[in-house]
């Protein structure tokens, strides 16, 4: 009975021994792989977004898409009202015929006037017909810039896509009027979708520009591949601001708590999966693993 008792109490130590041990081991693996591994949950799928914005201004007399539209470069966005630009290259057409014109008779004024004999024109009145038909030949020159000016205020009245991709957050209607340079419509370029992975500042240290990386969609069965591009040189610093004389404003408040700084590391997307569709601002976790260069 002794002899039970002890191998019982004993059994029971060796199990509660082996319990402590496997959690500590598992403790110091989950430590060691979250201090000293390379990931994040903090990842970011982003684009390139092309801000589209007219050259001209007027009224939108069409809008030619539809929000989350698919569109090729070149094709028609949005028509901006042409009406009144046909009126103005009409106009600038008018005076470019009345210049040359007016080119064409001190032209012939002149060419008369050189060949007249010395006793009926004088050698001023030569000069002076002659550099009256070069100004004749300036204003017509200028009237058919005027005229090249207002066929591309017609071309540009079309607002085309500068580059394939989708157009996002459509707010445009047609009777909205928009001005020169004013941006109205968003498209996200095709193909240029990338990741940032916004590390803790301590684990740096264990990325390289190409090294492998691993993207897990949030919610979803799906991984995407990829490899590190570049490593982002700097941040903002929230504390480092200046007063109106231009000097540090330094915080007197320390926490005691202090959080580490994440910086970006961007990936280059290298595989999406089949019949996965990428979307900027979609979130992910990323795992960087050393390129296999480097592990040879």
């Amino acid at each position: 009975m002794y002899k039970n008792s002890k191998l019982s109490k004993l059994l029971r130590f060796a199990i509660t021994f082996l319990v402590v041990s496997l959690a500590i081991f598992l403790g110091l693996m989950l430590w060691d792989n979250y201090m000293n591994s390379a990931w994040t949950r903090d990842g970011r799928v982003r684009a390139d977004v092309v801000m589209v914005a007219p050259d001209v201004g007027g009224l939108v007399s069409r809008v030619a898409v539809v929000d989350n539209q698919y569109v090729k470069k070149g094709e028609l966005l949005y028509q901006i009202d042409e009406v009144r630009f046909h009126h103005a290259l009409h106009e600038a057409q008018a005076i470019a015929q009345t210049r040359k014109a007016e080119y064409e008779m001190k032209k012939r004024q002149s060419a008369r006037r050189n060949a007249a004999d010395d006793e009926i024109v004088s050698a001023e009145n030569r000069e002076d017909a002659l550099y009256n038909a070069q100004i004749a030949h300036a204003r017509y020159e200028e009237a058919m810039t005027q005229v090249e000016t207002e066929e591309l205020n017609c071309e540009r009245s079309s607002v085309r896509a500068p580059t394939d991709g989708w157009v996002s957050n459509l707010l445009l209607r047609k009777g909205d009027f928009v001005q020169a340079g004013e941006k109205r419509m968003a498209i996200i370029t095709s193909g240029s979708f990338w990741v940032y992975g916004y590390f803790e500042e301590h684990k740096l240290s264990l990325i390289h520009i190409g090294d492998q990386a691993e993207m897990k969609m949030l919610g979803t069965k799906y991984t995407v591949k990829g490899h590190v591009e570049s490593i982002a040189r700097g941040i903002a610093d929230r504390d480092n601001v200046t007063d109106g004389r231009l000097l540090a404003n330094v915080n007197p408040i320390f926490t005691w708590v202090r959080l580490a700084q994440r910086i970006p590391v961007r990936i280059h997307i290298d595989k999406v999966p089949k019949g996965m569709a990428l979307s900027a601002g979609m979130t992910c976790s990323v795992s960087i693993k050393e390129s296999p260069a480097k592990r040879r």
